[in-house]
């Protein structure tokens, strides 16, 4: 794995669904070990965005990408990309909570027995759940279900499963959006914490949450024809304060 490449990039991306353009070529680098929040109004194509990350824009009928998505300088598109390899290093976390119907153990466990892992799955739950903040509150509820938690442990734990599979890459859809403002904080500070060695990619309609989570911010507007394109890149502080396009500042 190069360290002369961002860990994700797109050059000239464009995404349609049908007939319907949702993203007009977008270029921009997300750094290594670090938050990058995609903002913008709704409709922009912050979530198409997010999803091309991960191929998961595979699974929509009719969806087509051009240009390029670079997952460390390697196109992830090309022919001989494994799509199943790359969500493996490229987790995703949803904006709404989506634990399977498991214990808690089974949840953070499920991902490694799918990978063939041959390691010791309780020490790789545990070391999981304490990353995702979580083991304290659940180290005693580990066969409940994880139907049990509450809305902000299901997000952690879901996170937890992401995790256990140590991907490079970390994709986040609001997922605070349905949380209540105590466990909203609980996951700001989560993702602050994790993203030393972890690249982390957040999609967010609260401006206060990207200026306090994020290191860089990438600005998308959205045209006539509802396509979002990409207005602006920079270094969070200077988005919000000084942005380089007036189009950032009114928005």
């Amino acid at each position: 794995m190069s360290r002369e490449y961002p860990a994700l990039s797109t050059e000239g991306l464009s995404v349609s669904y049908g007939d319907f353009r949702a993203l007009r070529d977008v270029s921009l680098e997300v750094r290594r070990d670090s938050v990058t929040a995609l903002i913008g109004p709704s409709g922009c194509g912050k979530s198409t965005l997010l999803r091309c990350f991960n191929r998961m824009n595979d699974l929509i009928p009719g969806a087509r990408i051009e240009g390029g998505v670079f997952f460390h300088g390697n196109n992830i598109n090309s022919s001989g990309t494994d799509p199943t390899e790359i969500r493996s290093r490229i987790g995703m976390v949803f904006q709404k909570a989506n634990p399977f119907p498991k214990s808690v153990y089974g949840n953070v466990a499920f991902g490694l027995k799918i990978n063939g892992f041959t390691g010791n799955l309780d020490e790789a739950v545990e070391r999981s759940l304490t990353r995702a903040a979580l083991w304290d509150e659940v180290k005693d509820r580990l066969n409940k279900s994880a139907y049990t938690l509450s809305g902000g442990q299901q997000q952690r734990l879901c996170i937890a499963r992401a995790l256990a599979v140590e991907p490079d890459v970390l994709l986040m859809d609001e997922p605070a959006s349905a949380l209540d403002p105590i466990a909203t904080i609980a996951i700001e500070g989560l993702i602050r914490d994790l993203a030393t060695g972890l690249t982390i990619v957040i999609v967010t309609h609260n401006m206060q949450q990207a200026a306090r989570v994020s290191d860089e911010t990438a600005f998308l507007m959205v045209d006539e024809h509802r396509t979002g394109y990409l207005v602006e890149q920079g270094i969070t502080n200077k988005i919000f304060t000084d942005p380089d396009d007036e189009r950032t500042e009114a928005y």
